[in-house]
């Protein structure tokens, strides 16, 4: 978090760009599944798609990502002019180590975005930087790194209600030439990964299969409440979302949709029987 020092001349100023930030066409929201980070470094259909995307889109001022990667107790946003990349992993090959994404920050952005939320109290944070949920799908939409992005962090203790009701306090900046990425997976459940089928995309297990589809039949239907009562919704879904931090994102990107606004689902196959890359655009 910015210290306690000159902090108050700081948000200040900080105040003063955020009021500045222009009015735009408004800019699509995504949700993209970003599976392993060495989608980073390899070239297959889940980067191409993602490469696409960012080539039949506007060009975005900035970027704001809500990532898997970053929980907290309380929401904060990057806000430092330079966010460093965060290898936030292990195992992998030193040039996954050695990738650098240096894209700027955007401390005004990060000021418009305490400033809208009513909700909770959002802290500046200038010690996190961009995680692999982040770098590694926009890397690919925006290779040269000429897009500012700040991160909004995932309050690991509220309920997917809360989530999706904060998301909502964002929609203006779509109006600001932000694109708003959540990054996660809509199926994610590492302890259930067939290993020697991960080179076999659209291999699934059948509960993986049956939660995908139905989600994906929920977000066409604009049944956004089922989606926010996952648990409720059976045995499928209690095993591909073990954990909530991955399926989270899809509830801040579907609380953006705005009536009659056109959907696309993309890069949707199953990963080694317990993942899916299914990722959506709306707008």
């Amino acid at each position: 978090m910015l210290p306690l020092a000159g902090s108050a001349l700081k948000l200040e100023a900080l105040d003063q760009l955020a009021n500045t930030l222009p009015h735009t066409e408004k800019m699509p929201v995504m949700f993209l599944g970003h599976g392993s980070p060495m989608n980073a470094i390899e070239e297959n259909e889940f980067v191409q798609g993602w490469r696409t995307m960012g080539k039949t889109i506007p060009k975005p001022t900035a970027i704001l990502c809500i990532s898997a990667h970053w929980e907290t107790r309380g929401t904060f946003v990057t806000a430092m002019s330079q966010p460093k990349t965060i290898h936030d992993f292990g195992g992998f090959p030193q040039a996954l180590f050695d990738v650098q994404y240096p894209a700027k920050g955007s401390p005004e952005l990060a000021m418009q975005t305490k400033k809208m939320i009513t909700k909770t109290e959002v802290g500046l944070d200038d010690q996190w930087g961009l995680d692999h949920g982040c770098w590694s799908v926009v890397k690919p939409m925006f290779p040269d790194a000429d897009v500012p992005v700040i991160q909004m962090s995932i309050d690991h203790y509220q309920k997917p209600d809360y989530h999706y009701e904060l998301a909502k306090q964002l929609a203006q900046l779509r109006h600001k030439g932000v694109l708003i990425i959540g990054s996660g997976n809509m199926v994610h459940n590492l302890g259930m990964v067939a290993w020697d089928k991960l080179n076999e995309p659209g291999f699934g297990f059948e509960w993986a299969i049956e939660a995908n589809e139905k989600m994906k039949k929920f977000i066409l239907d604009d049944n956004h409440q089922a989606l926010i009562n996952y648990s409720a919704q059976g045995k499928a879904f209690e095993l591909s979302i073990p954990t909530p931090e991955h399926y989270i994102p899809l509830l801040y990107t579907l609380a953006l949709k705005e009536n009659n606004e056109k959907m696309h689902l993309f890069n949707d196959k199953l990963l080694g029987g317990s993942l899916t890359m299914t990722s959506l655009k709306i707008g």
